[in-house]
């Protein structure tokens, strides 16, 4: 049978659709009309055109699928219009869900966010049952996120075997956005990171999420959470280990949340003008005043989830960074056809 990955052009989507091939799995994602193809590169996939706000591409895509995981989401913490992310990330599960109830899936895992879970005020590690309400939310993409995991509960209370599964922050290859976790790490790594703000997070290989989202679907509880993540570090160690991998000796200096605002304000203004997406907003600064810092041992324990240090997340991540140019394209691992139907 057939298994659709939402996403799968994208960077946790890709990791997962190439588990399932590694594993002789014949996959299946949907993917928009002159979307970048690269990370489709390498291995057999079978690829619908259309996008979540198509149903009969939804309905094209699930059809005769045993397995989905909904990987798909519109990740951006600025748009110029809000009810896009909203439209793709709420409206845009809550029909995909109704495809697969409707072609009779047996298994979808449905890919959130850790932004979505509660933080401990003590700075320790969060878990899925620290207290968390839609209030706590900071940003747009948070709230669809959130409002996204509610209706994958509904639907798995009328009998949909819905998984919800959280990354947290994921490091490694084939992040062609780049993520900003992947943005942070490439800087750090070139040298052009002098400065951070003292926040923490948790970094997960992107292959370990990917194993994580397979076990989810093998074991998961219907309805029920799990946190895939990895090694909790401030974002200090982070770019030390990013630059003593690359052999620089990195002396970056700490700087208030505060500093930073006005840059995030005019970066917004500049990018409200420009259409281009900023590098720092104000969300951004508002969620590193947190430490995102969390534990996976619920799909630890049942699921039998594991995962690599940081260190080998950010060495994976330098190396394909360094075979990928992000603003000419590829350049040690070319295009290759795939089907279309």
């Amino acid at each position: 049978m057939t298994t659709l990955v939402t996403g799968a052009t994208g960077f946790i989507g890709s990791a997962v659709a190439r588990a399932l091939a590694a594993r002789g799995e014949e996959v299946r994602t949907l993917a928009r009309r002159g979307s970048d193809r690269f990370n489709l590169a390498g291995f057999p996939v079978e690829v619908v055109e259309g996008d979540l706000g198509d149903p009969a591409s939804l309905a094209r895509a699930v059809r005769g699928c045993r397995a989905v995981f909904h990987v798909a989401a519109d990740y951006r913490l600025w748009c110029r219009d809000p009810e896009a992310i909203y439209r793709t990330n709420v409206g845009g599960t809550e029909a995909l869900m109704s495809a697969a109830e409707e072609a009779g899936v047996v298994r979808f895992v449905h890919t959130s966010s850790i932004g979505t879970k509660g933080i401990e005020a003590s700075g320790g590690p969060a878990d899925e049952d620290t207290p968390v309400a839609l209030g706590d939310m900071i940003g747009h993409y948070h709230r669809s996120k959130f409002l996204a995991e509610e209706v994958a509960r509904r639907f798995a209370s009328r009998g949909l075997p819905v998984v919800i599964v959280n990354p947290t922050f994921p490091v490694g290859p084939r992040d062609i956005k780049p993520t900003p976790t992947g943005r942070t790490v490439r800087m750090a790594g070139d040298g052009r990171m002098p400065a951070y703000v003292d926040t923490g997070l948790n970094v997960v290989h992107v292959d370990d999420v990917a194993e994580g989202h397979l076990l989810a679907c093998e074991k998961g509880a219907v309805g029920r959470c799990y946190i895939l993540g990895g090694q909790n570090i401030t974002l200090r160690e982070l770019l030390l280990i990013a630059a003593r991998l690359r052999g620089r000796k990195a002396r970056p200096i700490a700087l208030p949340h505060g500093a930073l605002l006005p840059v995030a304000s005019a970066a917004e203004a500049w990018a409200r003008l420009s259409g281009r997406e900023p590098l720092v907003t104000r969300e951004g600064i508002a969620l590193s005043r947190h430490r995102m810092f969390f534990s996976s041992a619920r799909a630890e324990r049942e699921l039998g989830y594991r995962y690599r240090p940081a260190e080998e997340a950010v060495r994976d991540a330098l190396a394909w960074f360094d075979a990928y140019d992000l603003k000419a394209g590829p350049v040690a691992e070319p295009q290759r056809p795939v089907a279309t139907t």
